[in-house]
């Protein structure tokens, strides 16, 4: 039985290629019409978010329990929290630079989309202070939290709790507590991997109403912008995770990338960290060899905290208005943006729509928000995009953890065998 939900799963990014390339010509031949699949992909997305939440509780607290006796558990959270801190650090940085150097905010003409402008969003870009966000990460009730499943940050900061609880504990109690949780875990598993024989119908649906719906004229506007945002998501992609992989895993960034597509395809067209963090587990730990103690505590942070495809985004976007509207940026302007979406991508929720940090990001460098209807529009193809780099990150900062916390081991058993 487990050899044939293997074989299935590897068989996952041929049917997803089929499905998209299906649903992506029949949203473009039906066109709004085609959003009467909308349900089917709604449902989809329902069934895996159902399993997701209870299986990012279980895990990390299994995770936790396993490496709580660990002298590695802190060494692990340093350097997964300072990787992604600096690599969208670097993600903002990049989008910077590459808005500045092929300005796509210039020859667009304001007066053809100025009835697209609106206020809407000008009272909506002010990010929550550092004890706000402190207190909003610990759960008053974790029982709500998991129940309502809209606060990641809260169920991730209980679950690490608990687990390290649960490794304080000594003999049979020990073991009873983890094997339970270790099932539960076990048959989330099997439940999402069941949800996977589903996978290329929502996958078809959901790529059909995105491309029956996301409005060709105003994308004709904004294809600059678009070619743009997909080099930066290359470069960050191959380029700095690529760099990073040589650097300091066990792999190769070659092996990384071939068996990572499957992951980066089912993100594109769920457009939903949260939704792919099972997939993107199973390549982890199956065809990675990434421990699962590290996969249960990265790639669920991951889906919460490391968004670089957005700050990405949120640079590219804000040097596109700049532009639009004439406006100069200077070095402070620059720090602005930075430091807002470096800091703000924190939280950010891992599932799909317009993220309305940009808001935030615009307001702090002093570039008016009013255009931002313009862009909302076709978020869905930016969406797509950069949840599939955000995922691609935490997969990367998993291997590479396992590299250097393995090359650690290996030194020490040489230093102690000497």
């Amino acid at each position: 039985m487990q050899k044939k939900d293997k074989g299935i799963f590897y068989n996952l990014g041929f049917w997803i290629i089929i499905s998209m390339l299906l649903g992506i010509m029949v949203g473009a031949f039906m066109g709004k019409k085609a959003s009467i699949f909308a349900p089917i992909g709604d449902i989809f997305m329902q069934l895996i978010k159902m399993v997701v939440i209870p299986l990012v509780a279980a895990s990390i607290i299994t995770g936790a329990a396993s490496i709580g006796d660990s002298k590695s558990a802190g060494k692990m959270g340093i350097i997964t929290f300072i990787y992604y801190l600096s690599t969208t650090a670097v993600a903002v940085s990049l989008g910077l630079l590459l808005g500045e150097l092929f300005k796509p905010g210039l020859g667009v003409d304001k007066t053809t989309i100025s009835s697209m402008f609106s206020l809407e969003y000008a009272n909506k870009g002010s990010l929550p202070g550092f004890w706000e966000t402190i207190k909003g990460i610990i759960p008053v009730n974790p029982f709500g939290a998991l129940a309502e499943g809209n606060n990641i940050l809260a169920i991730l900061f209980f679950s690490l709790f608990f687990g390290f609880g649960i490794s304080s504990l000594k003999g049979e109690n020990k073991k009873i507590v983890i094997g339970f949780f270790a099932g539960v875990t076990d048959a989330l598993v099997f439940v999402i991997t069941k949800v996977m024989y589903v996978a290329p119908i929502g996958v078809f649906a959901l790529m059909a109403d995105a491309t029956g719906n996301f409005g060709y004229k105003v994308l004709a506007l904004l294809i600059k912008l678009l070619i743009v945002y997909i080099i930066a998501l290359l470069i960050h992609a191959y380029g700095v995770y690529g760099s990073l992989i040589k650097l300091f895993a066990k792999t190769s960034p070659v092996n990384f990338f071939k068996k990572i597509y499957k992951a980066q395809l089912f993100a594109f067209s769920t457009a939903s960290s949260i939704g792919t963090l099972p997939i993107n587990k199973e390549i982890c730990e199956e065809e990675l060899g990434v421990s699962n103690e590290i996969t249960s505590f990265v790639l669920p942070l991951g889906a919460t905290i490391n968004m670089d495809g957005n700050a990405i985004y949120y640079a590219l976007a804000a040097c596109f208005f700049a532009q639009l509207f004439g406006i100069d940026l200077g070095i402070h302007q620059y720090i602005a943006i930075i430091f807002t979406a470096t800091i703000g991508s924190i939280g950010q929720a891992g599932v799909p729509g317009p993220s309305l940090l940009i808001v935030a990001v615009l307001i702090a460098a002093g570039i008016p928000v009013e255009g931002l209807p313009l862009l909302f529009g076709v978020d869905r193809i930016f969406d797509m995009l950069r949840t599939a780099v955000n995922i691609t990150g935490d997969a990367s900062c998993a291997v590479i953890i396992d590299g250097l916390l393995k090359n650690d081991s290996s030194n020490k058993n040489i230093q102690a065998v000497n």
